[in-house]
């Protein structure tokens, strides 16, 4: 690859991934919307509901966002009713997050969306690729997770 080449936006493998990302975002966002959820809730619902974590660093590492964000959306998915978070055992800084019926229904409410959601992703993409695509990008995020822990 020539070094001195202008770069090419619409060539570039990030600025493609950026763009599907977005629309796929932007389609889920706008569903989770009509139920009172944000992208991110909904990922701390599926880690809490369908995972059965419930250490707020688990959640984190789950969702792919930092413990100060996972913190914020606790706070209002309590508020919400839609977790609860109670004091560890003998240790107060520790945190045990639980569904509610609320949580649970949001859940339910919502799991057919996410798979509408992927099913129009799925659609675009021809027999198999689907599948080769999902091991490309975690082949990418795996690299993206070691050129992070490098730096």
């Amino acid at each position: 690859m020539d070094q001195n080449a202008p770069y090419r936006l619409h060539a570039s493998l990030g600025y493609h991934l950026s763009i599907a990302s977005r629309l796929q975002e932007r389609r889920l966002d706008d569903q989770l919307k009509t139920l009172g959820l944000t992208r991110t809730t909904w990922c701390i619902l599926l880690a809490v509901g369908n995972e059965a974590l419930s250490q707020p660093s688990d959640i984190a590492d789950f969702v792919g966002i930092d413990r100060t964000a996972t913190s914020r959306a606790l706070r209002a998915m309590e508020h919400d009713g839609l977790i609860t978070r109670a004091h560890g055992d003998g240790d107060r800084r520790t945190r045990c997050v639980t569904l509610t019926p609320q949580g649970a229904d949001a859940i339910t409410q919502a799991t057919p969306m996410a798979r509408a959601n992927g099913h129009i992703l799925a659609e675009a993409l021809g027999p198999g690729e689907a599948e080769v695509l999902l091991a490309l990008l975690a082949k990418l995020r795996s690299a993206s997770d070691v050129a992070l822990q490098t730096l």
